[in-house]
């Protein structure tokens, strides 16, 4: 059974920074992808990591800020959060690649999404 787990998010004043991780249980992708959603909002791609070689793509509203990463072992994402600003308030869900996946837009690629963490809430207030 393929699981995403996620973890790191809570409350940071703007300017601030948080590490979001994300675990995939049972399974290897091609492709990683970090997802947020405001209230009243559509679910937005932030980044997208390709897990061979590390190559990632951003959202551009968060080019500069978030940087998203893996570990050696492949089974973990990272979502690097730095100059946090009250509009980066959501919840943010991690996302793997699968041929029969629906597709979705993240920065400037199309990828198909299949499999989703059950999110981690990110709020940037002062």
């Amino acid at each position: 059974q393929v699981q995403l787990e996620e973890s790191g998010g809570g409350s940071v004043q703007p300017l601030g920074s948080l590490r979001l991780s994300c675990t995939t249980h049972g399974y290897r992708s091609d492709y990683m992808a970090w997802f947020r959603q405001a209230p009243g909002q559509e679910r937005e791609g932030v980044a997208l990591l390709y897990t061979p070689n590390g190559a990632t793509d951003y959202a551009d509203s968060v080019k500069g800020r978030f940087t998203m990463s893996q570990d050696a072992a492949k089974t973990t994402v990272f979502l690097q959060m730095n100059s946090l600003k009250p509009e980066d308030t959501a919840m943010y869900y991690c996302a793997a690649y699968h041929m029969l996946g629906a597709w979705y837009r993240v920065g400037s690629h199309d990828v198909r999404l299949a499999f989703w963490g059950r999110g981690t809430q990110v709020t940037v207030s002062s």
